[in-house]
């Protein structure tokens, strides 16, 4: 056997191994970050569902008389505001992810605000229309909440597929960049009360 042939063979060898390493990190990355996308539209859709909600919520609170108009508005710009935000998902930065969550607290804080001024109307609280928005929100909001708990729970086998050695050096020269979490806001452990339950 030729001298020359060795090293050749060891070459080769090595080619192969560290190709099927890269293309195994590679295809694994982008299945587990397509997963936390995937999650991440999910969030959207839960919280534009409470957007249209609270669209129809605000037809039927409008057609009482005299309803302050404040606390309207400020649901109404709350969640104009909300909806005016958007986020790449599939470049999700902290920066992204704080203005969301502002914005979705702004309509949160309006939405609370609204549904105790309520308590005044007892026409309102008595609208067949308004309890069934009631009902929809509540279940809305409890589809927040788990699409955001998936959200976070797609996001952990990522980053730890590219923040492990070796693997974190693929994740360098093939820009895979570990994904941020979703963090509620401070102060939100006291979020306010959504509970629609009028007596």
């Amino acid at each position: 056997m030729k001298k020359w042939l060795i090293p050749v063979i060891i070459l080769g060898v090595l080619v192969v191994v560290f190709y099927s390493w890269g293309k195994n990190f590679n295809n694994t990355a982008i299945d587990l970050k397509e997963s936390a996308t995937k999650s991440w539209g999910n969030v959207e859709s839960s919280y534009q569902r409470r957007n249209d909600l609270i669209g129809s919520l605000i037809k039927t609170v409008q057609g009482a008389a005299d309803f302050e108009k404040s606390t309207l508005e400020a649901v109404i710009n709350a969640r104009s505001k909300a909806t005016s935000v958007t986020i790449d998902p599939s470049n999700i930065t902290p920066e992204q992810l704080q203005k969301f969550n502002q914005a979705q607290s702004g309509v949160s804080s309006a939405l609370s605000r609204l549904l105790v001024t309520v308590e005044r109307y007892p026409d309102i609280k008595a609208n067949q229309n308004f309890l069934e928005l009631q009902s929809q929100l509540e279940g809305t909001e409890n589809r927040i909440n788990v699409a955001r708990d998936r959200f976070n729970e797609a996001i952990e086998p990522y980053n730890k597929h590219v923040k492990r050695f070796p693997n974190s050096i693929l994740a360098g020269i093939f820009n895979f960049e570990p994904m941020d979490y979703y963090k509620a806001e401070a102060g939100s452990e006291k979020a306010p009360d959504v509970d629609f339950d009028f007596k």
